[in-house]
């Protein structure tokens, strides 16, 4: 199996998770919809980040591949069964992909991952309205976290998607953003030191470590 894209990416993170959680051995290509592949375009006919390929079948967009995989890999589920537990999942997913995400793109990348990467200027202002812009959604997120255990009943692609997003955020915010959010800070930590992520993230650092040597290479 390979996954077309770049890790920084709440879409590819997430993904890449997913796989992680299942033990499934998922090779990430990179790949961007600004540099595509004719492999990513094969399996992305319009750019979307991350596509897969396993085999012969191929398939675009990270939730579309998260369902993929839990319906090839059932165990462990990472959909709830229980049809209120199951929508609320599909809403924190969605409300990772189309409310956190947008903002965390724009921090990341206007703050870290453009200037590091690209050799852009930094573009403050851009982030600094994109952290405006992404502050009520994450004072909701704080009412929602409970105390212990994780978003909806057991740990789930609820918990996989929001972190994501918010794992793309801490490459352009300050610390403090998380901590001055008790309750979404203790449900991150209970996230992140899971076995998965930890794998994952280990990679992820490992990456972007060489793009950017790569980067300074190619400048000089």
């Amino acid at each position: 199996m390979q996954i077309f894209g770049f890790p920084t990416s709440p879409y590819v993170r997430k993904v890449l998770v997913i796989a992680a959680e299942k033990g499934v051995e998922a090779e990430l290509v990179e790949a961007t919809p600004h540099k595509p592949t004719p492999e990513f375009l094969a399996a992305s006919p319009f750019r979307m980040m991350p596509a897969m390929q396993d085999g012969d079948f191929t398939l675009p967009d990270s939730t579309a591949i998260a369902f993929y995989l839990d319906a090839k890999y059932p165990d462990p589920p990472l959909l709830p069964e229980e049809p209120q537990a199951r929508g609320r999942a599909m809403w924190m997913d969605e409300f990772a992909d189309t409310i956190l995400s947008n903002s965390a793109r724009a921090i990341a990348f206007n703050r870290t991952i453009g200037p590091s990467l690209l050799g852009l200027a930094k573009n403050e202002d851009a982030a600094a309205e994109a952290e405006t812009a992404v502050t009520p959604a994450l004072d909701w997120l704080e009412e929602q976290v409970p105390e212990q255990g994780w978003l909806v009943s057991d740990y789930s692609l609820a918990d996989i998607a929001v972190a994501s997003c918010i794992k793309t955020m801490t490459y352009g915010l300050d610390i403090t953003f998380i901590t001055s959010r008790p309750r979404t800070f203790a449900w991150l930590e209970r996230v992140f030191q899971r076995p998965a992520w930890i794998e994952v993230t280990e990679k992820e650092v490992a990456m972007f470590k060489e793009a950017i040597v790569s980067r300074h290479h190619r400048s000089e």
